[in-house]
């Protein structure tokens, strides 16, 4: 593919082991590079096909598997889920620490809902973006990774009451799987992955060998590093999903032609304007801390607009600075890929790359250079 694109000069000033970059519209993709390698360890080239971490972009997935079950009344929106999950009946508030370190808690003022785990408004957190929380774990014991007590917690504040980027996700797909009987990866392939013929795209109990590594930056090179975010007790509906960018690109065109995609409705219209609808205001949604940068640094997608958020998607009020449409979709994954929706100019796109710590300038760079070539 052609070296001279805005993406390709971008790429090669960004230092990232390898990328793909998709612009898709209603009917198709419009536009596909790949640039680089799978893993610079052994130089595996990246492919279109390339089985990526998609981390936090697992979290519109599992957003749409929730909604459809809204639909059929087997969730509901505005009750306690509580109901569903024991782990987040009666929930406590964290109001500080004792002399001695010990956690102080006071009952929440009201119930968490399936609406507030969908907006990030449960109050829950992430030990890797809230310094209480990780407080918290430290004061209690540090759980494992991918089990349901790695994602049980106080509240930091009454449901509703603010915006905080969270664990609530991964309780949504808990939630599915209470409602359904059955494992996320299993409803969620026979329901939105297979009919959407996102074939590559799973909860996987390992890493596939030919998958792409993720990679840091350690003595000015690029170093492949053991790390992957599914396989644990239960499938992280916060960021356990493995997939590949075409893939990706299925889910991106079926919000667009509003809950269909090539004659096959996963979703209602209904469905989907009510998750691209601002659900917080007055709330400002968007902005995350760092407690561990190493992991991700202090991010905000538009730090001059009051940017919204509906039920799995950051939503920009105004123009994008490369040309999103106001009332467009988007978010990421921790190992710096990312996508927009924009169903006013009916266009969308999927960026791809396997690098830590998340918000990393280059690659942020080759997104921004993908979105300006779509609305050139």
């Amino acid at each position: 593919m052609s070296q001279t694109t805005p993406f390709a000069a971008a790429f090669a000033q960004a230092d990232l082991p390898g990328a793909v970059g998709l612009i898709v519209d209603r009917d198709g993709i419009r536009h596909a590079e790949v640039l680089g390698h799978a893993d610079v360890s052994n130089g595996a080239p990246m492919q279109l096909d390339t089985v990526c971490q998609i981390a936090s972009m697992t979290k519109a997935l599992v957003s749409v598997g929730a909604m459809q079950l809204v639909e059929q009344g087997r969730l509901e929106l505005d009750d306690d889920v509580g109901a569903l999950l024991p782990e987040l009946a009666n929930p406590q508030v964290l109001t500080g620490f004792d002399a001695d370190g010990k956690p102080q808690l006071r009952p929440a003022a009201r119930a968490i809902t399936l609406r507030h785990l969908l907006t990030h408004t449960a109050g829950l957190g992430y030990f890797f973006v809230h310094p209480e929380v990780l407080q918290y774990f430290g004061a209690v014991g540090m759980p494992v990774p991918g089990t349901r007590a790695s994602v049980t917690m106080p509240l930091m504040f009454d449901p509703g009451e603010r915006w905080e980027y969270s664990v609530a996700t991964d309780w949504v797909g808990l939630a599915i799987e209470a409602a359904t009987g059955e494992r996320l990866n299993d409803y969620l392939t026979a329901n939105l992955f297979a009919p959407l013929a996102m074939n590559q795209t799973a909860f996987r109990a390992a890493l596939p060998a030919d998958a792409a590594r993720v990679h840091v930056r350690a003595g000015g090179a690029l170093s492949p590093v053991d790390i992957y975010l599914g396989g644990g007790e239960f499938d992280g509906g916060g960021g356990g999903i493995t997939s590949t960018a075409p893939d990706y690109a299925q889910f991106v065109r079926m919000v667009l032609n509003g809950g269909e995609l090539d004659g096959t409705r996963v979703l209602s219209a209904a469905s989907i304007a009510e998750m691209s609808r601002n659900q917080v205001a007055p709330l400002r949604a968007g902005y995350m801390g760092s407690a561990m940068p190493q992991l991700a640094a202090p991010y905000d997608t538009f730090p001059d607009q009051h940017t919204g958020w509906g039920l799995g998607f950051l939503i920009n009020p105004e123009k994008g600075p490369n040309g999103r449409s106001p009332g467009s979709l988007a978010w990421a994954g921790i190992f710096n890929s990312y996508y927009w929706i924009d169903p006013a100019a009916g266009l969308g796109g999927v960026f791809v790359s396997q690098l830590q710590p998340f918000g990393d300038k280059g690659a942020l760079a080759c997104f921004g250079a993908l979105e300006a070539i779509a609305y050139a």
